[in-house]
């Protein structure tokens, strides 16, 4: 069984299935890969989460039937990764000659003049102005492409859970927008992704939000700890890996703290989910061993509603570029690199659901399993 390439489910795994999307800027093309395998098995998810352009890519899955799904993503990634004006899409050969990294022309494209159908710089007569400007970009062009490429009555018809994360800029709490609990609109999406100082906040219902990868970079935790909890596959996408050289000069320096910064809350979440999970089991197991005359005891009984039955599966999926991207990566919107990304974000979810490890039987005193069967193995010294 284990030699067989399985891309689907057996009839005896019937968990839940959430999607988790990382945010990450230009970076998040791979996650669009990673959902268009995805979308070709039973693996349909239940739930969807994002963060910044996680929730964007959320937006766009939740918000249109499964056979639309790839092609509007794949829409979307066409459009804002298309040449602004006054920077055509040069060959590849002459960006290199000419410009030196043509991957990093890419990124300066965007800083200068923005991307189509995402955010432009602002009008230089705005700093001019008595209101000084709190961001350097306008976003509103990226309202009009999520109402064209999202159907919101779709999402807030709950077909599918819908969660994205926000930070209010006012008190710095962390607020989650979830289709369960509130009606979605784009500028829930926005909101997510509105990272500063390059994006404005986000207003909604008086209060001023900002991208919620100022404090966590993932929803993981959030799926994972909702009450009622249910036993749960979750696919978690992240574009920056925590794993990675020592650099060995001062570009490498900034892709290398970005990579840790933005992977910190994965990592930390995981381990505290699979050490709180674990009590939760134990406090179950313990309950049941005890005699009647303790087990019926107000503090027993207290005790007992922190435990918990259900088993947790999480298969990590995380973007390992073959070579260095520099420390422009999550604002390099070159098609080419968008491509490169979406193709390796397909290879790398073939390949973890051909393996699907999770189909193996579950050891019964164990709550949380986690996957990353792409991980790199340990070299021998």
């Amino acid at each position: 069984m284990a030699a067989e390439k399985r891309t689907s489910r057996t009839p005896a795994y019937d968990k839940k299935v959430a999607l988790v999307l990382q945010g990450g800027g230009a970076l998040g093309s791979y996650q669009a890969g990673v959902f268009e395998a995805l979308n070709e098995t039973s693996y349909e998810p239940d739930w969807v989460a994002g963060i910044s352009i996680g929730a964007i890519n959320a937006a766009i899955i939740a918000g249109n039937p499964r056979e639309q799904r790839v092609a509007k993503l794949r829409e979307f990634w066409n459009e804002i990764t298309g040449s602004p004006p006054f920077w055509p899409d040069l060959p590849q050969a002459f960006l290199h000659g000419a410009l030196g990294d043509w991957r990093g022309s890419g990124a300066n494209a965007a800083l200068l003049f923005g991307q189509p159908g995402f955010f432009q710089p602002l009008n230089p007569l705005s700093w001019f102005g008595a209101q000084k400007p709190v961001s350097y970009y306008d976003t509103s062009a990226l309202q009009s492409t999520l109402e064209r490429l999202v159907d919101f009555d779709r999402i807030n018809a709950k077909e599918m859970r819908f969660s994205v994360g926000a930070v209010n800029v006012r008190n710095g709490n962390f607020a989650y927008f979830d289709n369960a609990h509130i009606k979605i609109r784009a500028a829930h999406v926005m909101a997510s992704g509105a990272l500063p100082p390059g994006f404005p906040a986000v207003e909604i219902d008086g209060e001023h939000y900002w991208d919620g990868g100022l404090v966590s970079n993932t929803p993981l935790q959030y799926v994972l700890d909702t009450i009622p909890r249910r036993s749960r596959l979750t696919f978690q996408v992240d574009v920056f890996p925590a794993r990675g050289t020592v650099p060995g000069d001062l570009d490498e320096v900034t892709e290398r703290e970005k990579d840790i910064r933005f992977s910190s809350r994965t990592r930390a979440g995981t381990e505290e989910f699979r050490h709180t999970h674990t009590m939760r089991h134990l406090i179950n197991n313990m309950i049941e061993k005890l005699p009647p005359e303790i087990r019926n005891t107000a503090e027993a009984e207290a005790l007992y509603q922190y435990g918990c039955v259900t088993t947790m599966d999480i298969a990590q999926l995380v973007y390992r570029p073959a070579m260095p991207q520099g420390k422009a990566k999550d604002y390099e919107f070159s098609r080419r690199i968008m491509e490169e990304r979406w193709s390796q974000g397909l290879s790398d979810a073939t390949a973890t659901l051909a393996a699907s490890p999770w189909l193996e039987p579950m050891p019964h005193d164990v709550g949380v399993r986690t996957f990353d069967v792409l991980r790199p193995k340990p070299q021998k010294s």
